[in-house]
């Protein structure tokens, strides 16, 4: 595990990809997980200010996410307790409009099966947004039908809406998201951290 994580932090290989977008920055893989985790969070891939800090989630979407789980910063950013494995270990860029790109396919490509095969001890998967969602749940779906469908998946997946502030709008007209599903996460995810025996 050490050395995927290694060379997921030396990895280079979007470069010139990087270097042609609206925001010209150079590859900062932000790889954060142990084997001994025991949730994992798959994600898009990070934004600027996770591309700049080098921590997951530690941003306004961090805070709403951990909102959604139940959990504190420290218990966030346990790796004995969370992975994060986004479908792009890095900052994919803007486009001309300053919106973010999508994360490049070549690195779930060349990362994501490795690194899921070096946890053994996920006992849940949250998957934020649509490109993990797509990855790890089969047939073409939009969000919300995949978020409405929680039940199906659960208690060992749970799909989500992005926690980004554009998904505000959402939140709003889904208040079956807060009302339903959320409990239900917290208590899979406070059931899972308070076990004494997690492998």
């Amino acid at each position: 595990m050490v050395t995927i994580e290694q060379d997921i932090l030396g990895c280079r290989r979007c470069a010139g990809r990087f270097s042609a977008t609206a925001s010209r920055h150079s590859p900062r893989p932000v790889a954060w997980f142990h084997p001994r985790a025991r949730i994992l969070v798959a994600g898009q891939a990070p934004g600027m200010r996770v591309h700049e800090t080098g921590k997951p989630f530690n941003d306004a979407s961090g805070d709403r996410l951990r909102d959604w789980l139940g959990v504190d910063r420290d218990t966030f950013y346990d790796r004995d307790l969370f992975a994060f494995v986004p479908m792009a270990f890095c900052f994919p860029g803007y486009d001309a409009r300053g919106s973010d790109l999508p994360p490049p396919p070549i690195c779930a490509q060349t990362w994501r099966s490795e690194v899921l095969e070096a946890l053994k001890n996920i006992r849940l998967t949250v998957l934020v947004g649509g490109y993990a969602q797509a990855y790890h749940l089969p047939g073409r779906m939009s969000v919300t039908a995949r978020v409405q469908g929680w039940r199906d998946h659960a208690p060992g997946v749970f799909p989500l809406p992005h926690p980004s502030w554009r998904n505000t709008a959402w939140l709003r007209k889904n208040p079956w998201f807060e009302a339903d599903l959320l409990p239900v996460l917290r208590a899979q995810v406070r059931e899972i951290l308070d076990d004494p025996n997690p492998a």
